[in-house]
Parts: structure tokens; sequence; C-alpha cells
């Protein structure tokens, strides 16, 4: 008998805002003019290579993102401002540009080709840390806020957010507290970050406990609105994981501070999976967090806002899969989607790519791109998730309802396992009569197949060995 599965594209879930995309260019070096260390690997790559990797994220035939994500990373501030006490900035005192070429050659490239196409893309920007004197210990990447020197931490946000709506034009819509600063036990007892923590490989970023991320919200809020960016909204910043994000008290502490709920404007964290033990690095994709504060402001979005590729394979669509189905997010932003692994401190801990750059300035296409490609052009801002049901616990699905939109509806199913499997999928709720097929597995990189039709209101399907395979409506 064939596995059962259905697909109801008028039973609606979450809204869909896209799968985003970012670029990873200054994270760890401790003085910018020794090391100008440059992640991404654009600075390598000739113009050619750099085209191609534009085309192929962003072109009519490529991932086609809706939300793309910015860092601020430590570097930008080039004296302080203490003697400017109120919230209006004075942007001589920041330098935006010298840590950021690529990034924002990235960023801007990306939004003007998608404009092009008709796609509205959004765009949020991760404090990745502040700059040294921001923080108690007056070293970078010092652990703990100076009490005194919390306006200049919302200051030094906003200035790279004013700089970016007004003078790059880009459409910045949130701004994120922090890159996994509830990581505590990154830092020695002092908060002093010493030779041998700094060669472990963490990048940027300082101590974020839940008390001090509710109480900072409504100050971002303020300056922000002293400084004219009124469509700028602050989130919460991004744990580790749904599971610190819940289980370490951080939606809690929002849910019960009304300031904070009634500033924030968007839900995040990042969405990394270690489901094989309860080990400190443990975290599920639990939508607990997500469901208290959601009780509290029901309208709120989730972004999971970086993900881990895994080992670009089937197994990174199925951390998709609970990210939007067990979580119940909006958006998913993998983790750096251009690595140069070289300049990551002590090796890279998260290796998978869409794109790998060497030091030799030679690009490959990795398979997590192909991987990706299945589902992020069917999911587009405007789509709503779509209700979708499996009797092969080892081939979820995602479904995506066009519900409006110009995109057509469509699914991806996956097969985890080692093994051939032949489903009977019921299609609801959708006009669709016929879909075209695409598949990508570890030897087929979004290989075309025959079109498949419905019949008596269901499409009989194998699935291949460890694959995804796509549906899209004609």
């Amino acid at each position: 008998m064939n596995y059962k599965a259905t697909v109801a594209f008028d039973k609606k879930l979450q809204k869909w805002d896209g799968f985003g995309v970012n670029y990873v260019e200054v994270a760890q070096t401790r003085d910018y003019e020794k090391w100008p260390q440059e992640y991404g690997g654009f600075s390598l790559l000739s113009q050619v290579d750099i085209d191609k990797v534009i085309e192929m994220v962003f072109g009519e035939n490529g991932l086609r993102p809706g939300v793309i994500k910015i860092f601020l990373d430590s570097l930008h501030q080039t004296k302080e401002n203490i003697k400017d006490q109120d919230d209006i900035l004075n942007q001589n005192n920041y330098n935006h540009e010298k840590t950021t070429k690529w990034m924002r050659y990235f960023v801007e490239k990306g939004y003007e080709m998608m404009k092009a196409q008709g796609v509205e893309m959004e765009m949020i920007m991760t404090m990745y840390g502040p700059p040294a004197h921001v923080t108690k210990q007056k070293v970078l990447r010092g652990r703990d806020i100076d009490p005194s020197m919390k306006l200049e931490c919302a200051k030094y946000m906003v200035s790279f957010a004013k700089y970016l709506v007004e003078e790059l034009k880009l459409p910045l819509k949130y701004l994120s507290l922090h890159n996994e600063g509830e990581d505590y036990h990154r830092w020695p007892n002092n908060g002093i970050p010493d030779d041998e923590n700094w060669a472990h490989g963490h990048d940027y970023n300082m101590y974020w406990t839940p008390e001090l991320v509710a109480e900072f919200m409504p100050l971002l809020r303020r300056v922000l609105d002293a400084n004219g960016l009124y469509d700028i909204s602050p989130t919460p910043g991004e744990t580790t994981n749904w599971t610190r994000f819940h289980q370490w008290g951080y939606a809690e502490t929002l849910a019960e501070d009304e300031k904070a709920m009634g500033v924030m404007g968007l839900i995040t964290s990042h969405g990394f999976f270690d489901g094989k033990a309860y080990g400190r690095g443990y975290g599920d994709h639990r939508s607990t967090g997500n469901d208290v504060l959601r009780n509290k402001k029901p309208e709120l979005h989730s972004w999971v806002t970086s993900t881990s590729w895994a080992q670009m394979d089937v197994d990174f669509i199925n951390q998709v899969y609970g990210n939007i189905y067990s979580a119940k997010v909006n958006s998913i932003i993998p983790w750096a989607l251009i690595q140069r692994p070289s300049q990551w401190v002590g090796g890279d801990p998260n290796p998978g790519c869409a794109f790998y750059v060497g030091d030799k300035g030679n690009l490959e296409v990795h398979k997590g791109y192909w991987f990706y490609r299945q589902v992020s052009r069917i999911g587009m801002p405007g789509m709503h998730v779509a209700r979708a049901f499996s009797t092969a616990t080892e081939s979820p699905i995602i479904a995506f309802s066009g519900d409006g939109t110009p995109h057509s509806d469509a699914f991806t199913i996956l097969n985890v396992s080692k093994d051939k499997i032949t489903f009977d999928i019921k299609i609801e709720g959708s006009r669709i009569s016929e879909f075209n097929c695409f598949r990508t597995s570890f030897n087929e990189n979004g290989i075309s197949l025959p079109n498949v039709s419905i019949n008596n209101g269901y499409i009989t399907y194998t699935l291949a060995p460890r694959s995804v395979t796509t549906f899209v409506g004609k």
C-alpha cells in the first residue's frame, strides 16, 4: 500500500514573508588595519564570478529571496559620542563604509534586482556587537554593557539604520539587538576575552540578559523616533535557537513587559537544531516562545535569522520544515550564503553554504544552493504556508498557497530515507490540475522532471532516496 499525504491549499496557516539570504563580511577581527577580515569572499573573486553569484541568488532563475539580512559589526565608530547626551545622532561620529564594502555591494545589487522583478524585499539589521567603549570592560567583545552607555549603544545601531535608509535607500524594516547574546558561556569569568577565548572562534557580541533586552527595546524605539526612523521596529535579538528563546526566559520576560511588547515589531531567533542529546547546545524547533508573545500580540511575525546548512542535503530542508511547521515562523534566513572558511578564526563551526570561496579566488557552487532553491523559489512574499500531512515521518511536506499573489500554489516533499517511497497525494483547495516538477538529490541539481497531472484529486508519485521534490502549479 502506498503512503498517504494531503496538501490543503485552502487551509492557510501563517503568512509567508519570503526566504532570506545574507552576506557576512567582518565578524571577528580585533584590528582591521592588520587583518581586514572578509569572510564572504567577494574581495577575492573576479567580476565574472561575483556576477554569477548575484545572478544565481537574485536572478529570475535564482533563489529569489524576499528577505535580506545585514550585520552591524563593532568597528563603525570613529570616536565616542560621550558629549552627545541627547538622542539626536551626529553621523560624523561613525564610519559605516570602511568595513562593509562587499556586504553593501551584495545587498544593494540584490535589492535592485528583486525590485525589478516586482518583489519588494524586507531587510533586517543585526548588531553583531557594540564598540569597545560601550562595554563595562572597555575592550572589543567585552561581555557586559556599561550602564552609562546604553544610549550610546542605541545610537550606534540607529546610526547605521539611518545610513542604510537615507544614504543607500534600502528597505530596512527591523533592528535586531544581538547575535546569540544569550550565551554567557562564551566569556571568561571576568568578561574580558583573552587570546584563548578569541581563538575559539566566537564572533563579536555582548551578553544580553532577558531583562536587558526588555529594557533596551523601548530605548531603541525612542532613538529611532528622535531621528525620524518611524517605520523601523526593534526586535528582541537572536538567541541560538528556539529552545533558548523559551527556556532561558526571553519570551516570558518580554511578554510580561508592556513597554517592550508595545514596541516589538518582529520576533527573532536563530534556528540551530541539535536534537540528538540534551547537552548545553541542545535546541529544537518548539513554538512555545512564539506562542507566548503572539498570545499578547497576535499580529507579530517571527523570523529565523540564522540556521545551519547542516550537511547541505535533504536534512537541511528537514530543518527548514521544522522551523516553518513547528516553530511557526514567517521567514527563514540561513547562515552565511557565501563563505571563505579560512577567514573564520579556529575553523568554521557551520561550514555548509551555497557558495564556497577558496583562498586562491576559486568559486564553487555547493549542494546547499540547490537544496535551498527547491523551497526558496516557491515561498514568495505574500503567500501563506498551507496545511500539509504525510503518513511517512521521513517525508514531511512544505506547502505554500498562492492566495491571490502572482505566485502559484506549490509544495515540496522530502524523502530523508535511503529508500524509494511511493505516495498517493491528495490535493485540496486549488484550481491547479497539473504541476511542473523538479528535484535535487545527492547526484541531481534541480533537474526538471515530467509534469504531473491530478487524477480524481490525487497525484501518485515515487520519491527518490534522500531527495527533495518540488511541485509547482501550472
